[in-house]
């Protein structure tokens, strides 16, 4: 099984590259980009670690998605995904997630497993890990969510949506396509323009 190195930083994560417009073939399928942190959670027995893109170890920052993992019927995993704050309207809120004033109501949206009970996934087509996801996450542990997502032509409408309702975008993804390392052009991320997101000068996807 392949784990995170503390010394390795993005390498290790799959990195969207941004579109202009959201795909619309039967073959992509269709995430809500949350406005948090991008994240993985990995654990090894009974330890679990919580490691961002950049490098940093965040697992003493959310003790609601460690407790969630450890959980988890297997004991072995990772899962790749955004650590949010909901506002009380049920959107992301990283003003408060960037205050650390509520670390300890932060979620995780779990939207891909790398690994699972001793395999590595990396290799199986998104549809299949979406279906590994779901599996483990059937149980619904409070604290770790499968991030929801959509299927086929609707995307361009997905994404006006979004917009309509203050989201931050969409992030499309082809179902066929193994797990990529760095930039992957499989993995497009369209961004509302309106969002506060959309100005940021650190993008945090």
């Amino acid at each position: 099984m392949t784990y995170l190195h503390p010394m390795r930083r993005d390498v290790l994560f799959a990195l969207p590259v941004k579109a202009a417009q959201v795909p619309a073939g039967p073959d992509w399928l269709h995430e809500i980009k949350h406005d948090g942190y991008r994240m993985m959670i990995v654990r090894e027995g009974k330890r679990v670690r919580l490691r961002t893109k950049n490098g940093h170890d965040w697992t003493d920052r959310y003790p609601v998605i460690v407790e969630a993992a450890l959980k988890l019927r297997q004991n072995h995993f990772e899962l790749d995904g955004e650590a949010v704050l909901l506002g009380v309207d049920g959107t992301s809120d990283f003003g408060g997630l960037h205050s650390r004033k509520y670390d300890d109501e932060v979620q995780f949206y779990a939207f891909d497993m790398l690994s699972g009970g001793g395999d590595d996934h990396r290799r199986l087509p998104l549809s299949l890990r979406k279906q590994n996801l779901a599996a483990l996450l059937a149980r619904r542990p409070e604290g770790i969510h499968a991030a929801p997502y959509e299927q086929g032509e609707i995307g361009p409408d997905l994404f006006r949506h979004a917009c309509l309702h203050g989201l931050e975008g969409l992030v499309s993804k082809h179902v066929g396509r193994a797990y990529g390392v760095g930039r992957c052009t499989h993995w497009l991320k369209v961004k509302n323009p309106k969002h506060p997101a959309y100005r940021r000068v650190q993008d945090q996807f």
